[in-house]
């Protein structure tokens, strides 16, 4: 009788997700709009909607390779972001590497016009997150098949919760820490094991721990993710990080069993497998219409004066230049409501 009770709830289940995802067969879905867009909108630089709801206009790619960069990956087309994003990562390239961080590996920022992707993230949908691998840069230039293929190195030992003491550096502690220091760095999210390593041993100063937050997977590479920017009335912020360096009992809920057990009864659809345009803000058909620049490299940048000029002085076509002073905006003080019963989720 368990048995069939168990066949009766997941067919019960699985009808509801067809009696949606039917009832929106008719449009196609936002994720393959979004995906066939290879450049960015001609617009002003805006962010619309959710980190995980939304889309950008007046993108900007950073370049396959920079002074201080690499880019991983180059077959997404998932270099773009918010110019003030952009800046920020070819900023972190150079102070970090003063730091003793030999440079960065970048990973998906967003598509061109964000939106939810073709697969993988369920965020990086409105031109503020970026991945970073925990892999310092080579000494050498990769080929674009190592690009592709090179693999990141997980933090942790084995299959466990901790970090493998062999592979964690100071310079590990200092990239993130320099990331932090950026008042437009509102999030930075790592593996719980990483989040513990920096609570049993960053000395000194310990508020910046605050942005860095506990979550699934997140060893192999760090998220970052900045603020609203100035000029993106349609941005919807997230809550700010709770008080505190997060080494509490939150982060000792990632040691038990709960984070990690699977999930019960038949699988959701994700997300972006769904969406439709109508899930979306009502800018986002704007900026799926809007022409696109003449070129890849007349909205790229490559940073320190190598073919277009640092960010700060950047002029992008039809973008008109880009403010420095928007690369050091304020957090804003608005806050949206995010679920509490994981305490993990922040």
């Amino acid at each position: 009788m368990r048995f069939e009770t168990f066949l009766k709830v997941a067919a019960a289940a699985l009808l509801g997700v067809f009696a949606f995802t039917g009832a929106a067969s008719s449009e196609p879905l936002a994720k393959q709009l979004f995906g066939a867009k290879k450049l960015p909108a001609v617009a002003a630089p805006q962010s619309f909607g959710f980190y995980s709801k939304g889309c950008f206009a007046g993108g900007m790619a950073i370049a396959k390779d920079g002074p201080h960069w690499q880019a991983m990956r180059l077959s997404r087309n998932r270099r773009w972001g918010h110019p003030e994003l952009v800046a920020t990562l070819e900023r972190l390239s150079r102070e970090a590497a003063r730091d003793g961080w030999r440079g960065l590996l970048v990973g998906d920022i967003s598509q061109p016009r964000g939106g939810p992707m073709l697969t993988g993230h369920a965020s990086h949908q409105i031109g503020l997150d970026a991945d970073i691998w925990f892999t310092p840069m080579p000494a050498r230039r990769f080929t674009n098949a190592e690009r592709e293929n090179v693999s990141a190195v997980s933090m942790l030992k084995g299959d466990s919760l901790y970090v493998d003491d062999r592979k964690w550096t100071p310079a590990h502690e200092a990239v993130l820490r320099r990331a932090a220091s950026y008042p437009q760095v509102e999030r930075i999210l790592v593996h719980p094991g990483i989040k513990k390593k920096l609570c049993d041993t960053v000395r000194g100063d310990r508020r910046w721990l605050q942005k860095v937050r506990p979550f699934w997977g997140h060893h192999y590479h760090f998220h970052l993710r900045i603020g609203c920017p100035a000029g993106s009335s349609g941005c919807k912020p997230q809550a700010a990080p709770p008080p505190g360096d997060g080494c509490d009992k939150s982060l000792d809920w990632w040691f038990t069993d709960e984070p990690w057990r699977p999930a019960k009864g038949p699988a959701k659809p994700k997300a972006r497998d769904i969406m439709t345009m109508a899930s979306l803000p009502a800018a986002c058909r704007a900026v799926l219409d809007a022409p696109s620049p003449a070129s890849e490299m007349a909205v790229t940048l490559t940073g320190d004066g190598q073919g277009q000029q640092a960010a700060a002085d950047l002029p992008v076509l039809g973008y008109g230049p880009i403010d420095p002073a928007s690369v050091l905006s304020a957090i804003p003080a608005d806050r949206v409501p995010r679920p509490s019963s994981r305490p993990g989720f922040q």
